[in-house]
């Protein structure tokens, strides 16, 4: 069954490494911010920046977590990310199956 998600997100990030991008990933799901965190290798990066255009072989990362982890993600990805500032893209699914949200929601809350 398909439902609505209100309060899964998706966000985007970059890393300059497999490395960093895989700290990254390990910090979030020790701490139960995300529930999977997807490193998809060999993104090549055109961008913009302080009035130069920049060429960058990057790893996406694709978060997947809440609306209530949003803050302590964006935290822990500044937290340990070596760019000045790190891509923060947060998207919001329509739906999803039923199981997967609830498996979603359920992996990416801490548990006391």
């Amino acid at each position: 069954m398909i439902v609505p998600t209100p309060s899964i997100r998706l966000v985007m990030s970059t890393a300059p490494s497999r490395d960093e991008a895989g700290r990254i990933a390990a910090a979030l799901l020790e701490a139960h911010l995300a529930a999977c965190v997807n490193l998809v290798p060999g993104i090549s990066s055109l961008y913009r920046w302080q009035g130069e255009v920049e060429n960058a072989d990057e790893v996406l990362l694709l978060i997947k977590t809440t609306v209530e982890n949003l803050e302590a993600v964006e935290f822990t990805l500044r937290r340990l990310h070596s760019y000045e500032l790190p891509e923060f893209l947060v998207l919001r699914p329509d739906a999803a199956t039923q199981a997967y949200a609830d498996w979603l929601v359920a992996a990416s809350t801490h548990r006391s």
